[in-house]
């Protein structure tokens, strides 16, 4: 059975208890205004230069997507709506008796542009129990699947099957209005944010822990508490701190990454939010996006068997120049955008700095002290344009320190994550009625012809 709509469970007494859903009926009609007053006045102006290395070199850098959620900046890193990620971590309130932001208070920030009171996040935790049960025909599909099948893909096939259920779709074939595509599409994305833990836990269960008995939904908990209690690891407060953190700030990285253009460019079709999101799965899955992190992990610990117990400077020095002669790139270093270390692994850093366990953790000591080193390194190299640590860098160390140990599955977490901002920007499309996505391609023959008459 469908949710029902979340206005009817929520009122909107004062700003400190009203709603998400009408906070962001609140904030459409000024978006809309700005959307149209953009079109009037700026229409023609140039913002950007296309050139045929951007147009071979796939779009790298080309200013052509409206993602309103998030900034991303070379040389500072990602702000969302204006805050940096040690703002977030002051001001966005965390789950009871935690320290670490919550995936609900980064959603409501990310759709709304405003932190969410302490009440409002506790309202949104509860709402997520609400609708986080699997449907059972989902429960089915993916019980069926050989346990020998990716994760990921268990996953992006899960997520398009919740499509049974959409709102929109339904809204849609009955002739809903246009000005109302983002309230079912809000819906849908409630829906399936709420429902991705029970969904990734199950898939967690039946590849590494077949026949172990699934947990209940904790309607105290938040939604990444209650996803850690699903895992099996709802003792582990530690692990749970740090996938509240970590998700957090997974959950948008602006819209030209793989799998936020991918959910955006289906969502364009008005293709409901479980089939666009499933795209974007699927798109986070090539080694090239959403793996990093397990690669990362592995050479970490393929060092650190080389290097064995004398972890110094000059052993990972050896050992890194012996991956670049080697014609392998450093994982977990560079950037597609950013030419500083990243923001996010520096708040990885210090929440492995808070905690004695990881402190004393060799891989990921390993990891601080191969930040120490490799950056300069690189630069000796020359052949990095950005020598610094993304986040990749240690995250899935930290995921391996505490229990977590099948790399195959750390994408799924991400997977996770990455729904926060991707859901964000199919509300807002279709708020403010954003077209299809239609770029125009190029033959190399024209590329050429157009390169020599200019």
């Amino acid at each position: 059975m469908p949710a029902r709509p979340i206005a009817a469970r929520f009122s909107s007494r004062s700003l400190s208890t009203q709603s998400l859903k009408d906070a962001i009926k609140e904030t459409i009609p000024a978006k809309q205004e700005q959307l149209k007053r953009i079109k009037a006045q700026h229409a023609g102006t140039t913002i950007g230069e296309v050139k045929v290395e951007n147009v071979i070199g796939g779009m790298r850098g080309l200013k052509a997507m409206l993602w309103d959620s998030s900034v991303l900046d070379p040389e500072e890193g990602i702000r969302f709506h204006g805050l940096s990620i040690p703002d977030c971590q002051k001001q966005l309130p965390a789950a009871p008796g935690g320290k670490e932001m919550i995936a609900e208070s980064m959603l409501w920030l990310l759709l709304t542009g405003k932190v969410p009171s302490e009440a409002q996040t506790r309202a949104l935790s509860r709402d997520f129990v609400e609708r986080g049960t699997l449907p059972a025909h989902v429960e089915k599909l993916i019980d069926s699947l050989p346990a020998t099948l990716h994760p990921m893909t268990q996953l992006g096939m899960g997520v398009a099957a919740l499509n049974h259920d959409s709102l929109f779709q339904a809204s849609y074939e009955k002739g809903i209005k246009k000005s109302e595509y983002w309230e079912a599409t809000l819906e849908d994305c409630l829906n399936l944010i709420s429902r991705l833990p029970a969904l990734a836990a199950r898939i967690y269960r039946n590849v590494y822990n077949p026949g172990k008995p699934m947990e209940s939904l904790d309607k105290d908990l938040d939604l990444v508490g209650n996803y850690v209690r699903l895992l099996g690891f709802g003792d582990n407060q530690s692990l749970t701190e740090y996938l509240r953190l970590y998700i957090a700030l997974h959950g948008d990285h602006e819209g030209g990454n793989a799998s936020a253009h991918t959910a955006h460019l289906v969502g364009s079709t008005l293709s409901d939010p479980y089939l666009s999101y499933s795209a974007a799965l699927f798109a986070l899955a090539g080694p090239l996006h959403g793996l990093a992190n397990q690669e990362v992990l592995r050479w970490q610990m393929a060092m650190q068997k080389e290097i064995g117990s004398d972890v110094t400077h000059d052993r990972i020095k050896e050992y890194l120049w012996k991956t670049l002669k080697s014609g392998q790139v450093v994982p977990g270093y560079g950037h597609g955008v950013l030419r500083n270390p990243d923001p996010r692994f520096i708040a990885l850093q210090e929440f492995c700095d808070s905690k004695p366990e990881l402190q004393d953790s060799p891989i990921i000591q390993l990891v601080k002290k191969t930040y120490e080193v490799a950056p300069g390194v690189l630069k000796e190299h020359g052949k990095t344009k950005n020598p610094y640590p993304n986040v990749d860098a240690t995250s899935g160390c930290v995921l391996y320190h505490y229990g977590l140990t099948q790399f195959k599955y750390y994408t799924v977490i991400f997977g996770v994550s990455r729904a926060l901002g991707c859901i964000t920007q199919l509300v807002w499309a279709r708020a403010l009625g954003l077209p299809l996505e239609r770029p125009k391609s190029l033959s190399l023959d024209a590329i050429e012809k157009l390169a020599k008459s200019t």
